[in-house]
C-alpha cells in the first residue's frame, strides 16, 4: 500500500463505519444490546483508523485542490464545508458517548447518542461523497 491508495482507503473505512452506524441502530432497536455494543465500537474503530490514515496521507501530501467547476463546485464547496465543521464535534460526541455507555448510564448515553449518531452517520457518508467528488469526478 503506497500513500496514493490512502484516500480509497478512507472512503471504505468512512463506508464501512457508516455501515456499522445503521446496523447499530437497527440492533439496539431490536433490543439486542451486546450485538449493537460490538456493532458501535467496530464504527468507533473504522473511524478512528479513517482519521489515523487521513492524518498519514494529508501530513505528506497536503490539501488537494477540487478542479471541478460551475455547479458541481458550489455543490462540492457546500458538501465539504458542513462535512469539516461537523466532523469536528464527532470526536468528542461519540467519546462522551461511548464513555457513558461504558459507564452503564445509559439514560445519558441514551441522551447524547441521539445527537452523535446523525452526525457521525452524516460524516461518514458525507466522507465518501467528498472522496468521490475529489478523486473520482
Amino acid at each position: 500500500m503506497t500513500l496514493r491508495d490512502l484516500p480509497a482507503l478512507n472512503a471504505g473505512l468512512n463506508a464501512a463505519s457508516a455501515l456499522l452506524l445503521a446496523l447499530g441502530w437497527f440492533l439496539i432497536r431490536a433490543g439486542r444490546r451486546e450485538a449493537h455494543k460490538r456493532a458501535m465500537l467496530a464504527a468507533l474503530a473504522c473511524s478512528t483508523l479513517f482519521l489515523t490514515s487521513y492524518l498519514v496521507y494529508h501530513a505528506h501530501v497536503g490539501s488537494v485542490r477540487f478542479q471541478g467547476q460551475g455547479t458541481v463546485r458550489l455543490v462540492y464547496f457546500t458538501i465539504l464545508i458542513s462535512h469539516t465543521v461537523l466532523a469536528v464535534t464527532v470526536v468528542p460526541l461519540a467519546l462522551v458517548t461511548l464513555v457513558r455507555a461504558l459507564q452503564a448510564r445509559f439514560d445519558r448515553h441514551r441522551r447524547i447518542a441521539r445527537i452523535a449518531l446523525p452526525i457521525w452517520g452524516y460524516v461518514s457518508v458525507t466522507g465518501v461523497v467528498v472522496y468521490w467528488m475529489l478523486y473520482r469526478l
